[in-house]
């Protein structure tokens, strides 16, 4: 019998409960549906994720980590955060959004299912709040490593990207004019560098 590490099944159930969500939706996932799809025992996956809760949890997880390292491509040779800004959410948006409709169904019904659960409900607020923690150091490194400030709060700021992103997300999910898509983009990538407003530190 072929040895399976705990990080290597974690990866298995995780893959599974994606293409589950995709094909059926976040409220119709199920921790014995995802067994089935595996071909692993129900009391097997337990041992990895207890409830259904804990799965949903991981992959939000799972999204952030993809999220972080495509934001952390654009700190790679950028020079400040308005250069950072355009090489992250440029990336982020060819890497996650384009031709990834799938993806972002499963975000937006993750956060709708939690809200209408009971017993899920907080998840949705620590999903946003990862999203904007993660948005802001992003900008806080891409500011500091140009000995730039700014000025707004890096919170604050991290809550307008969080919500014109998703805004645009939305509208790319519901009607997928690439071109479209594009132009708003950067026309959003402009207005966040000019809320911004970053300058060399005094």
């Amino acid at each position: 019998m072929t040895y399976i590490s705990a990080d290597e099944r974690k990866k298995e159930i995780l893959a599974a409960a994606r293409r589950l969500c995709v094909r059926d939706g976040v409220a119709k996932l199920s921790m014995r549906g995802v067994a089935e799809e595996t071909g692993i025992p129900l009391g097997t996956m337990q041992h990895v994720f207890r409830t259904r809760g804990d799965l949903l949890r991981a992959l939000v997880d799972d999204v952030d980590a993809e999220i972080d390292a495509a934001l952390r491509t654009g700190l790679v040779g950028a020079k400040g955060l308005a250069a950072t800004l355009h090489a992250g959410l440029t990336t982020f948006w060819e890497e996650m959004v384009a031709g990834q409709v799938g993806l972002q169904l499963i975000q937006y019904e993750l956060t709708l299912t939690t809200l209408r659960t009971q017993s899920l409900h907080g998840i949705a607020a620590w999903q946003y709040r990862r999203y904007a923690e993660l948005l802001a150091q992003w900008c806080q490194e891409a500011a500091a490593s140009a000995g730039e400030t700014i000025a707004v709060g890096y919170d604050a700021l991290a809550r307008v990207i969080l919500a014109s992103v998703d805004g645009l997300i939305l509208q790319y999910v519901v009607d997928p004019d690439a071109e479209r898509a594009a132009g708003d983009l950067e026309m959003l990538i402009g207005t966040l560098t000019a809320l911004a407003a970053p300058r060399p530190a005094e």
